[in-house]
């Protein structure tokens, strides 16, 4: 038998048709997500000439929550976390900015009912108010929002 070369010990690394090495894509997507502790949150991977390029895409339930800046909490030992702090509408209308381009609204009002929808199911208020009473005031008219 004969010794293995230095490219026959790079193949044993490498996975899949791609060829890509899965320690470093994993690295990439540990380093990305940092921030991100104990939140689900898509990462999105592209891979272009055999380079591996990690994108973060947070969901709106996601954003909210860290918005709250609350201590990271482990959902493995706590079932069906109540995030029931308080957020602000300047935080709501920021995040909607966000997830603007991925919403099929077609004006960032309708986003930021969306967001407000979200909040609603996430359990938090929105400066003290209950999210669905905010989405009722924007469609009375009685809260201005942004124009885009």
């Amino acid at each position: 038998m004969e010794p293995a070369t230095r490219s026959d010990m790079l193949n044993l690394f490498r996975s899949g048709p791609l060829g890509l090495f899965l320690k470093k894509v994993g690295d990439d997507i540990a380093k990305a997500t940092g921030n991100w502790k104990v939140l689900r949150i898509t990462v999105k991977v592209t891979i272009q000439n055999r380079q591996a390029q990690t994108e973060v895409v947070p969901s709106a339930s996601a954003l909210i929550i860290k918005a709250h800046k609350e201590p990271p909490r482990d959902r493995k030992k706590q079932e069906n976390i109540k995030h029931s702090r308080n957020t602000t509408f300047d935080e709501i209308i920021n995040i909607a900015q966000q997830m603007r381009h991925r919403s099929l609204a077609r004006e960032l009002s309708e986003t930021i009912k969306e967001i407000l929808g979200t909040a609603q199911s996430v359990g938090c208020n929105v400066d003290g108010h209950y999210p669905h009473d905010i989405t009722d005031d924007i469609n009375s008219g009685a809260v201005e929002s942004p124009a885009s």
